[in-house]
């Protein structure tokens, strides 16, 4: 049941969706708007919702009448969204004054760690690989983003201000074609 060569796959192909380096820069920035940003919070609430998907995500989006394509749509115009920000340097999020450490859900939980290209990408996995080794690498994925999350101080103290503003815009740039890229590949389908 357990095969590590798919434990190996699937943990490879999750973090190059997740792709939590290149979200650093939004961590940081979210961390100096918010003030802080709870770490254990955002990689449980991702974790329960990639969980979740792995097993009602089909389900949960036909009850609501929308198929993989229109939630992978949804979340590429967030990733837009955000990655206007940093490239622009404005914000377009409103933050609400009652929603104190919301950030570590929307948008740090989702859609940037479990957005719709990780759910989707776990849809599409469980059609090839045996549900535990799928198990796993989430695990494997969710305690690296942890240990990513926890160390954005260091992280933001190794790069200085100036390393800060050209990294969140470069990354801006690569967050704002990955959204591009899912929401061309799913329009195409729907």
């Amino acid at each position: 049941m357990l095969n590590f060569k798919e434990i190996f796959s699937v943990t490879l192909i999750l973090f190059s969706v997740i792709d939590i380096l290149g979200s650093v820069p939004i961590v940081i920035n979210l961390r100096k708007k918010e003030g802080r940003v709870q770490s254990a919070k955002a990689t449980i609430v991702s974790g329960i919702l990639m969980i979740t998907f792995l097993f009602v995500g089909e389900s949960i989006l036909k009850l609501f009448g929308l198929d993989v394509e229109s939630f992978a749509v949804a979340g590429a115009i967030i990733m837009f969204i955000i990655a206007m920000e940093m490239i622009l340097g404005i914000t377009l999020f409103r933050d609400d004054p009652n929603s104190s450490g919301s950030g570590s859900i929307v948008p740090l939980a989702f859609p940037l760690i479990a957005g719709a290209g990780t759910l989707t990408t776990i849809l599409s996995l469980r059609t090839v690989y045996e549900t535990p080794n799928l198990i796993i690498g989430i695990v494997v994925n969710l305690l690296f983003v942890y240990l990513v999350l926890k160390s954005t101080n260091w992280l933001e103290r190794k790069l200085g201000s100036s390393g800060f503003s050209v990294m969140r815009r470069v990354f801006g740039i690569i967050l704002l074609a990955i959204a591009v890229k899912i929401f061309k590949d799913q329009i195409h389908l729907i």
